[in-house]
Order: structure tokens, then C-alpha cells, then sequence
């Protein structure tokens, strides 16, 4: 590779000039890492379970493994997910609101 000085008194021409050199240049786009390769991981399917009552408590299962117990109140929707571990609780068919 030749190097040229600049009127500047750098020199151009080697594998650092980034195009904006005026001389015309390709730039220079480095070897991308092998890091930038997209990998898809499986992801699990949130639980669903069919309750009764729209008022539910989830404290994401598996004792200490879980999460703080959290109420949680389905409103208007049939459904409500758990923030914690987007478990989500479907209101069984003919089941009815809670009083």
C-alpha cells in the first residue's frame, strides 16, 4: 500500500484514511465482529391458567424460585397478566366477576 503526504503533511492513502481525505478514497469499513450475527433463542410460552374469579394472586410458583406475591385484578378484560413471570390468568367460560 503506498502512503501519499497531504498538503497537511499526514499521510493518506493507508488503511486508516476513512474516505474524507478529499483524494478520493474508498472508506474504510472494518471486519465486523462475528458478535454482530443475530442468534434467536427459544423462548418458553407463558402459562395460561383458567381461573374462576377475576381477582387472582400469583407469586410466579416454585417456592423460593417464585416471585413477591401480587393481586392482581382482571377490570374489564377476561385476562390479566402477572408483571413478575407474564404468567396470564383467563377467566373460565360462564365464571363470573368478583363481588
Amino acid at each position: 500500500m503506498e502512503y501519499r503526504p497531504e498538503p497537511s503533511g499526514r499521510l493518506s492513502g493507508g488503511p486508516l484514511c476513512l474516505g474524507g481525505c478529499g483524494n478520493g478514497h474508498a472508506r474504510y469499513d472494518p471486519p465486523r465482529p462475528k458478535s454482530s450475527l443475530r442468534v434467536f433463542m427459544p423462548v418458553d410460552v407463558p402459562e395460561i391458567i383458567e381461573v374462576d374469579d377475576t381477582r387472582v394472586a400469583c407469586d410466579g410458583g416454585g417456592g423460593a424460585l417464585g416471585h413477591p406475591r401480587v393481586y392482581l385484578e382482571m377490570g374489564d378484560e377476561n385476562f390479566v397478566e402477572c408483571p413478575y413471570c407474564d404468567r396470564r390468568f383467563v377467566l373460565r367460560e360462564g365464571a363470573g366477576a368478583h363481588h
